[in-house]
């Protein structure tokens, strides 16, 4: 890793970090992951029905601790957090270091960022068709239109793109799903791509963020990044990944997709 030695500096970028579930079948694993967690994660980790959604939490939580020591002088097991009223999970004390997590059975992962609000998502591709059938639902009409327009195929990659960039929105506001869905849209085409487009009620400004769709395997993600005062209009991006997720951290190919709208 770049860095090896815990430091209190500004992060230089967005980090997103990425783990695997599947590391924790080794059960010295899973339990060296309980072990860096606080008394209500672990307790909350034993109340899982089935063992994948077991697997799947601790390797999330075990995940954002690793990724905020690495940018600390705070030891993973040290780390303590609280939630908001829509369960946004935020360090405490605050330490001007920002984080969202999103999981799947198959991939969970962290965004890290240095005094910017941010929100990730992350959903298999396998899902697109479902939440494709749910679009009268979630998406705004205008996001409705713009699919009424594609084939049958696009369709299907267009609700998958659309879902993980609206929930990583509502994440990074910190609102969940107390922010109405179709009163904001990601409109594509033009020579910015992807624009965002918000409702007055939202009390927000599409200018306050950058966000971008990657893939990784059969999961696609959404960033959403704030642009606070004092930080870059285009934030670079670091792709960390950890097997397992207590293990020492691989940076990953930096080529991610450019951060929209483009400036």
């Amino acid at each position: 890793m770049a860095r090896t030695d815990p430091t209190n500096a500004p992060l230089p970028a967005v980090q997103l970090w990425i783990a695997s579930p599947a590391d924790l079948l080794d059960e010295s694993i899973a339990r060296a992951c309980s072990a860096v967690l606080g008394d209500e994660e672990r307790d909350r980790a034993t109340r899982f029905h089935f063992d994948r959604h077991r697997r799947e939490y601790l390797a999330t939580h075990a995940l954002a601790r690793t990724a905020l020591a690495r940018n600390h002088s705070i030891a993973p097991a040290e780390w303590r957090f609280v939630t908001n009223a829509n369960g946004k999970p935020a360090a405490e004390p605050a330490c001007g270091l920002h984080f969202n997590l999103s999981n799947t059975e198959d991939l969970v992962v962290c965004l890290v960022a240095h005094g910017r609000e941010v929100g990730v998502d992350v959903e298999p591709v396998a899902r697109a068709a479902e939440i494709a059938r749910l679009a009268p639902h979630v998406f705004s009409s205008a996001e409705q239109a713009q699919l009424a327009s594609l084939s049958a195929a696009e369709q299907l990659h267009r609700a998958l793109s659309l879902w993980v960039l609206k929930e990583a929105y509502i994440k990074a506001r910190g609102l969940g799903l107390t922010l109405p869905l179709q009163e904001f849209s990601f409109l594509f085409g033009g020579v910015e791509h992807i624009q965002l487009e918000l409702e007055p009620a939202l009390r927000d400004t599409p200018a306050r963020w950058r966000f971008l769709l990657l893939d990784h395997g059969a999961h696609r993600i959404a960033l959403m990044v704030e642009m606070a005062p004092g930080t870059p209009a285009t934030p670079a991006l670091e792709l960390w990944e950890v097997r397992p997720p207590l293990e020492p951290a691989v940076k990953l190919s930096s080529s991610a997709p450019e951060w929209l709208p483009r400036s």
